[in-house]
């Protein structure tokens, strides 16, 4: 079934619109509240409740593209979940790596808590992205939006881990310059 459809279904406030979804997008959703989460329990948790959210959801919204809306959901109750449960004295999962890894670039004087401040780091990032190569900017999105491994991205992309670590603090270096020249860290 195409997203078209699948959304479709929500909209109609189908019930087969939670099956649909699940069949199509549940091994995704699964994977990126794992990611985070390190918990198979906790992640099943976040997956149910992205599914609860995407009924809420549609109507009104209407996604042009499913998947995105998906992971954006399941990401951030996952995160939410996280902090609730604080899952990193559990086992974790690769979430508080990430944030140690991101850290390091845009730790500065600003207050991460002004609107301001994220808005202009959001366009900043958001630009960096843009002018990656495509394969780098995979390898970024993987790693800080999907919080995978880096085991994980090295086989998804063909590399090797240490090609990918490579990468990654070579584009945390680029990132933490392109906010150091547009004044958002010092």
């Amino acid at each position: 079934m195409d997203d078209a459809a699948i959304v479709q279904l929500f909209w109609d406030r189908s019930e087969k619109a939670i099956e649909a979804v699940t069949k199509k997008y549940g091994r995704f959703c699964h994977a990126i509240a794992m990611n985070i989460l390190g918990s198979a329990q906790d992640a099943e948790e976040c997956v149910n409740d992205t599914y609860l959210a995407t009924w809420n959801s549609i109507p009104p919204k209407r996604p042009s593209i499913l998947p995105p809306f998906l992971g954006r959901i399941t990401r951030n109750l996952s995160i939410n979940l996280y902090k609730k449960t604080h899952a990193e004295k559990r086992g974790g999962g690769n979430l508080p790596l990430v944030l140690d890894e991101l850290g390091e670039v845009i730790a500065g004087e600003e207050s991460a808590d002004s609107e301001l401040f994220r808005k202009e780091l959001l366009e900043q990032i958001n630009e960096f992205l843009s002018e990656l190569p495509s394969d780098k900017r995979k390898i970024f999105v993987c790693r800080y939006w999907y919080a995978d491994s880096v085991k994980d991205i090295a086989e998804r992309m063909n590399m090797t881990e240490n090609n990918v670590s490579v990468s990654l603090n070579r584009m945390r270096n680029q990132l933490r310059t392109k906010l150091l020249e547009g004044g958002l860290i010092s």
